[in-house]
């Protein structure tokens, strides 16, 4: 590794150190430590194999590539005695039960932003934690325990939060090649945002009330918002998250007038309800548009939602600019 003049070795606390030692500390310390593997098949790019291969199709009626298939199988076996009742995967379409007296359930999305595999661009994986409870995970993500994500991009980053401070806040690790160290602690999001991410190609099929929004604030300076922002879009909703968490700014992917888009395209279960437990621990927000994402329950385990999360000023504008029409 090349060193740089002002680098020193790290002696951060390393992850397990860091954990409760309960069972949700053992789930969280298994997941982390099954990201090296994924991260280490991602950087060996197509040498061994196309990652991208199509192999399937999900629920959703997204195409499943080899790497979406391989890291679900690969968790699913580092969940195993862990104390996981049943397992949600956005590449199963049914809930798995891996141990019947298990006291957690969990949701989660083995790799996130796969359509960019194989181009460099960010990915990631999402997940949250319950007590027990429902087979079919009808139930609002308020009652969670504990979420987090990773993100494989030029470094292998490790996030999660046990809730709010003082109960937790969000810890993120880094992997130094043999661990994963504390990089940041109870982390907190600014609550005005100068960064937005969207799609503007699908603009015209918003409602006219998130037009509206989006129109003034490209006016910057000049318009009623007052002041300028930079626009991001990484095509993956981890991506947008971990920048957001260590940078602020805010994310959309609101429903719109497409057919298959009416409801939203993210899931609710293991893509938005993880990032809004984040983002409700950091101070922020995340809602459908104008209702908390933690207080809806999925009609199904694959259920689709509008997601806009991020610094909680933003998230009510948003709000505003759609309930006035």
């Amino acid at each position: 590794m090349l060193t740089l003049p002002n680098d020193a070795l790290s002696h951060a606390p390393i992850l397990p150190a860091c954990l409760p030692e309960d069972g949700t500390g053992r789930i969280i310390n298994a997941l982390a430590h099954a990201l090296p593997a994924i991260a280490a098949r991602l950087a060996a790019g197509k040498l061994p194999g196309d990652p991208a291969a199509l192999v399937g199709t999900n629920d959703s009626g997204d195409a499943q590539k080899a790497l979406d298939v391989g890291a679900h199988d690969h968790i699913l076996a580092e969940m195993r005695g862990c104390g996981v009742k049943h397992f949600l995967s956005e590449e199963a379409e049914a809930v798995e039960t891996i141990d019947p007296n298990g006291a957690y359930d969990i949701a989660i999305d083995p790799i996130d932003g796969s359509g960019s595999i194989g181009i460099g661009a960010p990915l990631g994986m999402l997940f949250v934690i319950y007590p027990t409870g429902p087979a079919d995970f009808a139930r609002p993500g308020s009652e969670a325990i504990a979420a987090g994500y990773a993100s494989f991009g030029h470094s292998l980053d490790f996030g999660y939060t046990l809730g709010p401070i003082p109960n937790g806040g969000i810890q993120i690790f880094t992997f130094d090649g043999q661990d994963f160290r504390q990089a940041a602690r109870d982390v907190m999001l600014k609550p005005t945002a100068s960064t937005l991410a969207y799609n503007a190609s699908n603009e015209r099929h918003w409602p006219e009330g998130l037009q509206a929004w989006a129109r003034d604030l490209r006016l910057g300076t000049d318009g009623p918002r007052g002041r300028d922002f930079n626009m991001r879009w990484l095509a993956a909703a981890v991506g947008e998250l971990h920048r957001i968490i260590l940078t602020g700014g805010a994310f959309l992917y609101p429903a719109d007038r497409r057919k298959g888009y009416e409801n939203g395209r993210l899931r609710l279960a293991y893509e938005a309800v993880p990032i809004a437990f984040l983002m409700e621990a950091a101070g922020g927000k995340a809602t459908d548009g104008t209702r908390r994402i933690l207080d809806l329950i999925p009609a199904d385990p694959h259920a689709n939602v509008a997601l806009i999360f991020g610094a909680a000023d933003e998230v009510d504008t948003i709000a505003r600019y759609l309930q006035e029409t």
